[in-house]
């Protein structure tokens, strides 16, 4: 067993696990896992850089988790940066300053490499070799996976629910040609997607990140976020449908109102379950098997395998 830190940097937030971990035997004993919405990726689609108070929210987590790392005493940390931080035009800032409060070199990886470390984390644990599509949804950039015991096709496409947010979104409630410019950008990118990996023919559908596991503690009808309660979870294709519908004729006050909404998922929420539901109505899912593990876990393995 190797003890491993691994940090996922995406658009809207920054997660840390500390964790044991035995890349041979595919075990991982959870030691510390927590989120913070940092919303990195802010103006980043509008501006092409990090904006100063996203650079700062950011370091701010950073430091935290720097002292859990140091408290549990990992022996190998890997911090990964995805959609975000591929193409800003200020990038060394945000590298030199993950590098002095970690230590650690962050590697901005491509999406391909996000979209393998998303179905490792996520299908680990799952029996069974049917043909899975695993999806996460993430701020800036969906990660699209399809495989059995490997990944065998995978694309990235830059439609996330940060991203469609800030590119169409102005009203409250949001107004029905914003949402249907939201629904174009997907449905541009499922064509893409499709280009690479086969959607239509896939069966299983696990659904990975803060959208989906929103969208499923509200289908649960949970009164506070339950992680052992949405890991696995099957939520029904009218399930989300209803959610979604329900999503995007609510206020922000209304959807901040919800027991499971995270504060710093209010506003985007709209937008990550428009995504969810155009995917499962493309590939014609009954349901999505909702998983808590994800690029996080597959970053901890990787770690641990890691010889340096």
């Amino acid at each position: 067993m190797t003890r491993v830190a691994a940090v996922d940097c995406g658009t809207n937030s920054i997660r840390l696990l500390v964790a044991d971990v035995d890349p041979y035997a595919g075990t991982l004993t959870e030691l510390d896992r927590r989120m913070t919405i940092v919303r990195l990726g802010q103006d980043v689609d509008r501006t092409g850089r990090f904006a100063p108070e996203a650079l700062e929210r950011t370091f701010a987590a950073c430091r935290e988790y720097a002292a859990v790392v140091a408290e549990l005493g990992a022996e190998r940390v890997r911090f990964v940066a995805t959609s975000a931080s591929r193409d800003v035009s200020n990038r060394d800032a945000f590298v030199s300053g993950v590098r002095e409060i970690l230590g650690v070199e962050p590697e901005v990886i491509s999406g391909e490499l996000e979209a393998a470390f998303s179905f490792t984390g996520a299908t680990t644990e799952l029996r069974g070799d049917e043909e899975r599509l695993v999806v996460d949804i993430g701020g800036g950039s969906t990660e699209f996976v399809v495989g059995r015991t490997g990944v065998e096709a995978a694309r990235s496409v830059n439609i996330g629910c940060v991203r469609l947010t800030e590119r169409h979104v102005r009203s409250d409630p949001p107004a029905e040609a914003e949402l249907a410019a939201v629904r174009a950008d997907i449905e541009a990118a499922l064509d893409l997607v499709e280009e690479t990996v086969l959607l239509r023919g896939v069966r299983t559908l696990v659904g990975l990140a803060g959208s989906v596991t929103t969208v499923a503690a509200v289908a649960l009808g949970l009164d506070a976020y339950d992680s052992d309660a949405i890991h696995h979870a099957r939520i029904p294709y009218d399930r989300v449908a209803e959610i979604t519908r329900r999503l995007t004729k609510s206020t922000h006050a209304e959807r901040a109102a919800i027991p499971v909404m995270h504060p710093g998922r209010v506003d985007v929420i709209v937008a990550g379950a428009l995504i969810l539901l155009a995917i499962m109505d493309r590939i014609g899912a009954s349901e999505v098997i909702v998983s808590e593990h994800d690029i996080l876990d597959g970053i901890a393995f990787s770690a641990a395998e890691d010889p340096a």
